[in-house]
């Protein structure tokens, strides 16, 4: 099977810089190379992959490209803005959405299927918020659980991510202040204005020797800080459609203390794995007690829900079905170009 994955532009697949998207799009593509597949990615300059990178500015011609130089089985799109770069129909095309419904135009859920254009949801909360009772599959996240491993718990608080007004990071600090507790901020700030001027104007000022930004992380870091952190905080104000960080966590052993938001309810079991919160305050009396939380109940949990394989396996049999589907209507020979 040839599949040809397309990531969101300006967003490199394979670094310490991915966000959700790009790390799924880069597990399916190293499990597909794994398998004796054929693996192509469309990505920005940066990217590392473990198949074909085709390294792309204009995603549209670059598919249109891929396409004219390989017999592709499937094209898999992940980025927020797939439906600009959806090539003629007469090839097979999953999109997996990603994001809240809500960040994708209305068109999308209709137009898109109509066009030969398959969609998954990662999510059940999130497939639920499709509107007019649309159904598609579900195909919940995971991680190489493996590449985690516990360690002995410190005394700091981690708010570990992408550092942006809807990720919540001053809730985070403005908790940890509250509490008089230790905090390590980590992960990127990107160089959207918005991104900019949050970190600049509302978490940097929230910042101390006690409550400390780490910059962005490496994978090596990344995993240190997960195994030792006391517990990890999500104050999210979006409706989250997954938590890949939150699956790191547990999957190092590490409780999570969430605000309600999308699916994170569906990943932190509420007493057992973490706790599940409606406000900042009820975060900081949970982080009083997440110290009776089993740290091994977390990577067990972790260890039966959210390993990748899972995931890949499922992936897999959706291509098949959609492969399969598309050559039983006897679709018209490729115009892709």
């Amino acid at each position: 099977m040839r599949v040809l994955s397309v990531a969101f532009p300006g967003m490199p697949v394979g670094t310490g810089l991915a966000g959700g998207a790009e790390q799924i799009l880069s597990i399916l593509d190293d499990a597909l190379v794994e398998a004796g597949h054929e693996s192509v990615v469309v990505a920005s300059k940066g990217s590392r992959v473990a198949g074909d990178l085709v390294q792309a500015e204009n995603h549209g011609l670059a598919i249109r490209n891929a396409l004219r130089d390989r017999p592709i089985d499937l094209i898999h799109f992940h980025g927020l803005d797939f439906y600009q770069y959806v090539p003629k129909p007469g090839i097979p095309m999953l999109a997996t959405l990603h994001l809240p419904v809500s960040f994708y135009p209305p068109g999308v859920f209709t137009e898109m299927q109509a066009g030969n254009v398959a969609l998954n949801c990662v999510s059940r909360s999130q497939a639920d918020s499709l509107p007019c009772g649309l159904k598609v599959p579900v195909i919940p996240n995971g991680i190489p659980v493996a590449r985690y491993q516990p360690g002995v718990a410190g005394d700091y608080l981690l708010w570990l991510g992408r550092i942006c007004p809807e990720k919540g990071t001053h809730i985070a600090l403005e908790v940890a202040r509250q509490l008089n507790a230790p905090l390590i901020v980590a992960g990127p700030v990107h160089e959207y204005p918005e991104h900019q001027e949050y970190f600049a104007r509302t978490v940097e000022p929230l910042l101390d020797r006690a409550r400390i930004y780490a910059g962005p992380v490496d994978f090596e870091q990344k995993r240190t800080l997960l195994a030792q952190a006391r517990c990890l905080l999500i104050p999210s104000l979006v409706a989250e459609t997954s938590s890949l960080v939150a699956m790191e966590a547990l999957s190092s052993g590490t409780p999570v203390i969430a605000l309600r938001a999308g699916a994170l309810p569906e990943i932190v079991d509420h007493g057992k794995t973490g706790y599940v919160v409606d406000s900042p305050n009820q975060m900081a009396s949970a982080i009083d007690r997440v110290d009776g939380i089993s740290r091994d109940l977390c990577r067990e949990k972790a260890l039966s829900r959210f390993d990748s394989k899972r995931m890949v396996r499922d992936y897999l049999e959706l291509y098949g079905r959609i492969i399969t589907r598309h050559l039983g209507m006897a679709c018209a020979p490729q115009e892709n170009l």
